[in-house]
């Protein structure tokens, strides 16, 4: 039995229209996140210690991991771990404002939702190449908008994320284009803020 699996996604690939496409939603579950997690299973294949460990454990610990290995368990377990997220924090009918504890923390930390927004875009167009923007919890529980190249994870730093915004091309090129401003802006409207709040709480 492989190490991961590709998650389901919770709702159907045209579900996010007309913000996300559904062609864009099966090549990027389908081939992209499929493929981090075919690739994740064989870098393992011959390091039977690591059979038990979560893909959480193994980006947190990512200095322990074998030195022929690290390099492809940053990238496509990283890739498995950031997808499987992304995932969830989208959903139908969504969007909005936070609510909860999460607001507040938002609230606390930017000033305000709008400030957040701000802040969290210019993030996100910030990223030269591929990469994703975070909404993290640090282990003080505090909340921190950072930045990740590649398929890097927020686990590698000792960061919990509870929100992320995946603007790897392929997550948006096939509607968008170029225009990422555009794809940031239109994802605001599918953001699962109930996931977000039950991340920070789980934190």
């Amino acid at each position: 039995m492989a190490q991961f699996e590709l998650p389901d996604l919770p709702y159907k690939l045209d579900a996010l229209e007309p913000y996300i496409d559904a062609r864009t939603m099966e090549v990027h579950h389908d081939k992209h996140h499929g493929g981090y997690v075919q690739n994740a299973n064989k870098a393992l294949e011959g390091h039977p210690e690591l059979k038990d460990k979560s893909a959480e454990w193994l980006l947190r610990h990512i200095d322990s991991v074998p030195e022929d290995i690290r390099t492809a368990v940053r990238n496509q377990v990283g890739g498995h771990v950031n997808h499987s997220l992304w995932w969830t924090v989208l959903g139908p009918h969504k969007g909005g404002e936070p609510k909860g504890q999460v607001s507040e923390a938002i609230d606390r930390t930017f000033g305000s939702f709008e400030q957040f927004q701000n802040s969290f875009r210019q993030a996100a167009l910030s990223i030269f190449g591929s990469g994703w923007a975070w909404l993290v919890v640090r282990p003080d529980h505090s909340l921190e908008i950072i930045t990740t190249p590649n398929q890097d994870s927020s686990f590698m730093q000792g960061l919990t994320p509870v929100l992320g915004l995946d603007v790897w091309e392929h997550a948006y090129y096939l509607r968008y284009e170029n225009r990422r401003a555009e794809y940031i802006d239109a994802w605001w409207h599918v953001v699962n803020w109930d996931e977000v709040e039950r991340r920070y709480q789980a934190a």
